[in-house]
């Protein structure tokens, strides 16, 4: 079959559930993935026919996408921070939100004189958080630690695909018995609460890790203040803890630190115009 006519079918059978431009992008990534060819291959060859065996993945990834799995678990990776991240059910995609926290803290790390910091992400995931510090902060001490030894296990491959070492390691951010000494904390804990999941799209309830990312109607600050307690005795003086938040829980979150007694408290909106990240310094 020529790639054209693929190309044809991938927009009749999913521009309904996703839209012209987005379909034109799994198509080119799928084929840059699959078969190693460039956007431009149609241009320049129209009439290029692909073997049944290099069709396969094409139809195979069609098949999951009008099942509504996320591109990134098919294709195995995502980029964040100008970086490629293996990815899997095993852990949350990167969102872009949480890049405008990493580079929040980047601005403020490389407005200080560089110092030796010793950074500590919460949650870690597929690690993206402290790999992208450790990258771009390079005498940063770089620590990550999860409860899931699956997303580790992702996290560990990803720092080794992007050249750098971080301290993964194995906790509970609800019971955290470190003793250590801090300059940044770091966390994106789950903080979507169950009432909301009427608003997602099935391509995050049916395939990403509901571990990650909800938290009971009941108390949707739970990791907030466990990280609060954690971060006010483990940050050095002047210390600094950074959150990705619950937009519609930003005034909550400035008075949950607030009681933790940290100061210099600053709410930030996303891309979006959302509440969804907040840093403290911790007093003392």
């Amino acid at each position: 079959m020529l790639l054209r006519e693929i190309k044809n079918i991938f927009h009749q059978e999913l521009n309904p559930l996703y839209g012209e431009q987005e379909v034109t992008s799994f198509f080119y990534l799928l084929i840059e993935h699959y078969l190693d060819l460039e956007r431009f291959v149609l241009a320049v060859q129209p009439n290029m026919a692909l073997s049944k065996t290099e069709e396969q993945p094409l139809f195979e990834g069609l098949s999951e996408l009008k099942q509504h799995k996320p591109i990134q678990y098919i294709i195995g990776y995502t980029d964040f921070m100008d970086l490629q991240f293996k990815v899997g059910p095993e852990v949350l995609i990167p969102r872009p939100e949480t890049e405008e926290l990493v580079h929040w803290i980047l601005k403020d790390c490389k407005a200080k004189p560089q110092e030796r910091l010793q950074i500590l992400d919460i949650g870690t995931g597929s690690g993206c958080i402290p790999i992208s510090l450790a990258k771009y902060l390079e005498s940063a001490l770089v620590h990550g630690l999860d409860i899931s030894l699956d997303a580790l296990k992702i996290a560990r491959s990803n720092a080794e695909l992007n050249s750098v070492s971080v301290d993964f390691f194995q906790a509970d951010m609800l019971q955290l018995k470190i003793q250590s000494n801090y300059d940044i904390i770091v966390s994106n804990p789950p903080y979507v609460r169950d009432l909301e999941k009427n608003k997602m799209y099935s391509n995050v309830l049916d395939y990403e890790p509901e571990m990650a990312l909800f938290v009971s109607d009941k108390d949707p600050l739970v990791f907030y203040r466990a990280i609060a307690n954690f971060a006010k005795e483990n940050l050095s003086k002047s210390g600094l803890l950074y959150l990705e938040i619950n937009q519609y829980l930003g005034q909550e979150m400035v008075q949950l630190l607030e009681e933790h007694k940290f100061k210099h408290i600053t709410l930030r909106k996303d891309m979006f115009g959302n509440d969804r990240m907040i840093k403290g310094v911790v007093s003392g």
